[in-house]
């Protein structure tokens, strides 16, 4: 018969049984169920079993395993021994050693909805929640009776104090969310002070709202405040706008009344030295530079006359201004009469006087 082949205990080269499908525990019990057996009914064989049972426990009782989202705070009788991290660990068997098992990462959480008064001697009712997680497993077993319990009584006493020491507007505008930061750091300063080994994550305001009562005499007394907000920016744009326009136009005028300013200056200067240089050469030859400027004026006051009549020696004269283009063609049946002042005497005489002679 091959060796391995079936039967006679399936031999294998070496001559030792080969077993398959068992574990070295079921062999252990097959050993003790055999000395128990061996016993047979009778004392010696139930403390056997007890001691049997017993050593089986404190077996079972001498490791742990730490789940990820845990830490575990390991008693030895009743007092404070080591912290364990996530994982496999050995310890005591119990009862000389115990495990507490705390869940580290989950994240707690407390509301509460509370009526309050605020500085302003107004009612108010909060909603708020608290979120916080254990950030010392030992300081929360041991520390407080009732670590949940705690940190919603020192919670609302927080929101309390940050909502009494503020106003209505205040709390109902967007300055609300520093009251919030506020009330987070107000109360991880109370834990901490517990010695609690809880960490604040998160403080929020859900619900902020005057009673019932007077919900309609606020919603009144907010929407005259937007409304004011409203004018209040749309006066602020209208004069963003006017403003710069009126500016503009004040810079503009005092701009041309610099200009017209500097003009006037500066044509009555130039009248000042024209009128010296004349006043220079009519003392040099005042018979010349009188009938000069006669003759000048003369000019500027006839130039764009059509006809001219000369009363001084009883004739009329036409002037017909040919070669002009824009000169208005000249009617003789309506003519108008122009009296031309004679020009200056140059020997002292007066034009009444010339006028007297034959």
């Amino acid at each position: 018969m091959a060796w391995n082949e079936p039967g006679n205990g399936q031999r294998d080269p070496w001559g030792k049984n080969r077993q398959t499908g068992k574990s070295p525990l079921d062999g252990l019990l097959k050993t003790l169920k055999t000395h128990l057996g061996k016993l047979g009914p009778g004392p010696g064989s139930i403390l056997t079993g007890v001691l049997v049972l017993l050593v089986v426990g404190l077996l079972l009782s001498s490791y742990t395993i730490i789940d990820a989202r845990q830490v575990g705070v390991v008693l030895r009788f009743g007092q404070y021994s080591r912290t364990l991290s996530p994982g496999f660990h050995f310890k005591l068997p119990q009862p000389i050693e115990s495990i507490n098992k705390v869940e580290a990462t989950r994240v707690r959480s407390v509301n509460d909805k509370v009526t309050m008064l605020t500085r302003d001697e107004n009612i108010i009712a909060v909603d708020f929640t608290v979120q916080y997680q254990v950030d010392d497993a030992r300081k929360y077993l041991f520390s407080l009776n009732d670590p949940d319990g705690t940190i919603q009584a020192a919670a609302e006493a927080a929101v309390r104090g940050v909502i009494g020491g503020s106003d209505m507007d205040q709390i109902l505008s967007a300055a609300g969310a520093n009251l919030v930061s506020e009330a987070q750091v107000t109360l991880q300063k109370t834990m901490d002070g517990y010695d609690s080994g809880l960490r604040v994550t998160e403080v929020s305001f859900q619900n902020v709202s005057p009673p019932k009562e007077v919900k309609d005499a606020f919603d009144d007394v907010n929407n005259a405040r937007e409304d004011k907000q409203s004018i209040e920016n749309a006066a602020l744009a209208y004069a963003n706008k006017v403003v710069p326009v009126a500016r503009g136009d004040a810079a503009r005028i005092a701009a041309e009344a610099s200009g017209y300013k500097a003009e006037r200056i500066a044509r009555a200067q130039g009248d000042t030295t024209r009128f010296n240089q004349i006043l220079k050469e009519y003392k040099a030859a005042p018979d010349v530079t009188r009938k000069r400027l006669w003759l000048e004026t003369m000019e500027q006051v006839l130039a764009n006359n059509p006809k001219v009549i000369d009363s001084t020696g009883g004739r009329n004269i036409i002037n017909m201004p040919f070669g002009r283009a824009d000169a208005p063609p000249v009617n003789p049946a309506n003519t108008g009469a122009v009296s031309a002042v004679a020009p200056p005497a140059t020997d002292g005489s007066s034009d009444a006087d010339k006028g007297k002679q034959p």
